[in-house]
């Protein structure tokens, strides 16, 4: 089993940045694809970025494409989503998610965090 937890969440403008950190625990933490999720209120839950166990391959959805950038320190036992360029539309609780391949990370996610909120003001 995976257990996931992340953290690094909070209130800030438009234009500035935070970073979101995902720790991992339950199975070998370089052995699974990872994901970052978000729901805004009214909203479905939303695929954000996604990183192979190596960390070798990535993706975005468009509209965080280049202003975001995920990461993981498998020595950690962490991932982490760096957000530029915050727009007050990125508001949302960002979830992490693990599943066995980054193909498969909306179809089959082994384990979902708590969440946690970003929210950026205009």
């Amino acid at each position: 089993q995976v257990q996931l937890v992340e953290s690094g969440g909070g209130l800030v403008q438009a234009g500035g940045s935070l970073r979101l950190s995902c720790a991992g625990s339950g199975r070998t933490f370089s052995s699974y694809a990872m994901g970052w999720f978000r729901q805004a209120p009214g909203k479905e839950r939303e695929f954000v970025a996604a990183i192979t166990w190596s960390g070798n391959y990535t993706s975005y959805a468009d509209s965080v494409k280049g202003r975001f950038t995920i990461s993981r320190d498998n020595a950690k036992n962490t991932m982490y989503l760096q957000m530029n360029s915050l727009k007050p539309e990125d508001t949302a609780v960002y979830y992490c998610n693990a599943s066995p391949t980054t193909a498969t990370i909306q179809s089959v996610p082994w384990a979902w965090g708590q969440g946690t909120q970003v929210t950026v003001s205009s």
